[in-house]
């Protein structure tokens, strides 16, 4: 498919720079691709559009302070954004610098609010991809130590400002536990714990997944179709639990929710063989338009980047016609775009069978 289709045209005023003081306030724009309508709501209304026996799958990932400063031994300025931690001591890193480091390089990455500093050495690019860099940190912490003493939260690009001291709350879900991410998986920044109460009450089931999301999220599609495009991988873990969870799910007639496109890959990616499988691995799923969804009926998210190949997914979904209209709505009607932005509820576009 090409590209371009995925295109449409946001002003800047509508890229949500800041959340909003409520993680709850946001709005909702509703879109039954069974039906072929769409709807303005609000996210507090969440519990009315669910029924009991429904099951949310979140995902449980929590960001790490990936982002360091620093400078080579020569003294000149690098930027390092850490895309895995591999080890105890080692990481994979993107790094910005006027040239970049050779192998065997000392870096000196420093804490912005602090006159100290810790030493990485460069080992080499990463053999996988050769964008990244393989980092050594000092032995006397771990590389998360390193990262929560001297790093600071990623914040994506298109907000186009630096981290301030609110976002290492609030670019975090209620609910993070296992560190691993460099991009929150946005669509679980709506809920506040007084919202997970009031689902558990109406009878909506919970269980959990955990997919690391990388900085790849953020990489711009440059290719012109999307059979050109090469996915960057990221690691998920499906327990059995929600395995269960989700069997009991469609035994009792329940639907299954996905909150936010990381849950969707990590499920999907786990049912890519036939029936759905707990375990770990890595995924470089890219779903677009045609592809038949194993597990999944009904996905919550935030809107998406033009020709980005998460509004990909969303078009394959609810149907690209459908969500490229309800798209252009949610740009007249004023709605707050990106990772501090509004929110979708898309119905699958057609029952298929699952997995």
């Amino acid at each position: 498919m090409k590209v371009a289709t995925f295109d449409f045209s946001l002003p800047d005023a509508q890229i949500a720079r800041y959340p909003l003081p409520e993680r709850t306030a946001s709005r909702l724009l509703r879109v039954d691709g069974v039906a072929g309508v769409f709807s303005d709501a609000q996210f507090a209304d969440l519990p009315h559009f669910l029924k009991t026996g429904d099951l949310l799958v979140f995902n449980d990932t929590r960001v790490i302070p990936a982002r360091l400063m620093g400078h080579k031994a020569s003294g000149g300025q690098i930027e390092v954004l850490v895309e895995r931690v591999i080890s105890d001591h080692e990481v994979l890193a993107f790094i910005r610098a006027s040239k970049s480091p050779k192998t065997g390089a000392r870096l000196q990455l420093v804490d912005a609010f602090k006159a100290d500093a810790f030493e990485a050495e460069m080992l080499g690019r990463d053999a996988q991809n050769d964008d990244l860099f393989h980092l050594r940190f000092d032995p006397a912490r771990t590389a998360l130590e390193w990262l929560e003493a001297y790093g600071e939260i990623p914040l994506p690009p298109y907000l186009d400002r630096a981290a301030e001291a609110a976002d290492s709350e609030r670019y975090q879900t209620v609910y993070a536990r296992t560190a691993g991410a460099v991009a929150a998986p946005t669509a679980g920044l709506h809920f506040d714990a007084a919202m997970l109460a009031r689902l558990r009450a109406h009878g909506v089931e919970i269980a959990w997944v955990t997919l690391h999301v990388g900085a790849g999220t953020f990489q711009p599609v440059r290719v012109l179709d999307t059979d050109d495009h090469v996915m960057h991988t990221e690691r998920y873990t499906v327990p059995q639990a929600t395995v269960d969870a989700i069997a009991a799910c469609r035994q009792r007639g329940g639907r299954v929710t996905a909150v936010g496109t990381t849950s969707l890959r990590a499920l999907e990616s786990a049912a890519a063989h036939g029936a759905l499988h707990a375990g770990e691995g890595e995924t470089a799923l890219f779903i677009t338009p045609g592809y038949r969804f194993a597990v999944v009926d009904r996905l919550l998210t935030n809107f998406h980047l033009p020709r980005s190949t998460l509004l990909m997914l969303v078009c394959a979904f609810g149907g690209q016609p459908l969500l490229l209209d309800a798209y252009a709505h949610a740009v007249t009607a004023d709605y707050r775009f990106f990772s501090y932005g509004d929110a979708m509820l898309i119905e699958r576009t057609e029952e298929q069978p699952h997995g």
